[in-house]
């Protein structure tokens, strides 16, 4: 059934770690060239990639068990304070998964909002010590507007994304 209003029942919101996607790895990437719903990743390029490797202000920032918490609780502490419905939430080692439902309110503000509160968080946690942003500066926000969407949105964030991550590192 689909939703017959202008606001999408829910956000499927992922953002990325700093550095650890780059153009032209094997994983492929979506740039300006390449970024039409269904159609190809940008091509594999060794060159591309060392380019954009070299480019990099600092490390690639991956995240381990100690973020991983700190971030989570974040977006679930964001959630909460801003009455947003968290209906799935997946924090992996170099990007977060999040579908929400945020009513009439803009899915870029969730984006930034989740950005900036796990920062602040994993620096108030003492385990981001750096001035950077650990993220890559913008993330893929995709409307949902019925309830199947939704559905196998949670099922990817949920069940999609590999093995369960150890609590350790």
């Amino acid at each position: 059934m689909w939703n017959d209003t202008d606001i999408p029942l829910a956000h499927l919101i992922t953002f990325r770690c700093y550095g650890s996607w780059l153009h032209g790895d094997p994983h492929g990437s979506v740039d300006q060239l390449y970024n039409q719903y269904k159609t190809p990743f940008a091509p594999v390029n060794e060159n591309r990639k060392r380019y954009n490797s070299g480019m990099l202000k600092s490390d690639p920032v991956l995240l381990d068990a100690a973020r991983r918490v700190s971030v989570d609780k974040a977006i679930r502490e964001t959630c909460d304070h801003r009455k947003w419905q968290l209906r799935a939430l997946n924090v992996r080692t170099n990007h977060v998964h999040v579908v929400d439902s945020i009513g009439v309110k803009k899915s870029e503000l969730a984006l930034n909002a989740f950005k900036a509160n796990a920062t602040r968080q994993m620096k108030q946690d003492g385990c981001w010590e750096k001035d950077h942003s650990p993220w890559v500066d913008n993330g893929s926000r995709r409307h949902l507007w019925n309830e199947r969407s939704v559905a196998r949105a949670i099922d990817h964030v949920t069940n999609g994304q590999g093995d369960e991550l150890p609590e350790f590192d």
